[in-house]
């Protein structure tokens, strides 16, 4: 990852995470807790793709699973909000812009589902058993309803600001960031220079261009 992203996504993580756990962990909501962290997670995948939505996830799951109070085992997170920041960037919008929240707000809705029973799944593969008491159906109702309520707040606002703090050349030029933009842009400036050449061409073989002696 650039340097321009890495202290965004770090400093983006570290706000989110000091929010989530000093204020909204403290509201007593029924339920699970408002993830913001998820939140950021997703919003700087769909801008800066598979590998910086997996890279960012790991590092913010790493940060909430050693941040106090935090009492389950190291890595479970990470692994939870690596899997979801892959899957985002996946999702990345082909000109790196939206032109909708639908998008957004399905991608939070999966995702509030899916960390929900992906941490309740880890868990009981390392013996945590805690989800299963609180009851995991209410814990996914809360998780999606919260989420998906907070992502209107969140998600946009963190996509403008990392594209704004580091540009994808690609897109900047109109080629979406991907492949095909790639072969296209260089396709365009092949025929371009074609059509380049047969002009000059054409011009030297102009009567009014032949020198007379």
């Amino acid at each position: 990852m650039r340097p321009k992203r890495v202290l965004l996504s770090a400093a983006l993580i570290v706000v989110a995470l000091v929010v989530q756990v000093s204020v909204l962990a403290r509201l007593q909501l029924p339920g699970a807790v408002p993830d913001l962290l998820l939140l950021v997670v997703l919003a700087l995948g769909l801008v800066y793709g598979p590998t910086g939505g997996c890279i960012t996830g790991f590092a913010a799951g790493l940060l909430a699973d050693v941040a106090p109070p935090s009492d389950h085992a190291v890595g479970r997170y990470a692994l939870v909000l690596c899997l979801l920041g892959y899957a985002a960037g996946l999702a990345r919008p082909e000109s790196g812009r939206l032109r909708s929240v639908t998008g957004p707000l399905a991608a939070v809705a999966v995702a509030a589902i899916a960390s929900t029973l992906l941490y309740a799944a880890v868990g009981a593969l390392v013996g945590d058993t805690a989800a299963r008491h609180v009851g995991l159906l209410g814990l996914v109702l809360t998780a999606l309803l919260y989420d998906v309520l907070l992502a209107p707040f969140v998600v946009p606002g963190v996509m403008a600001l990392a594209r704004r703090t580091d540009p994808d050349p690609m897109v900047a030029a109109g080629g979406g960031g991907s492949l095909l933009g790639t072969v296209s842009h260089y396709a365009r400036a092949a025929s371009y220079g074609k059509k380049a050449a047969s002009y000059g061409k054409r011009k030297n073989r102009s009567p009014g261009l032949v020198k007379r002696p």
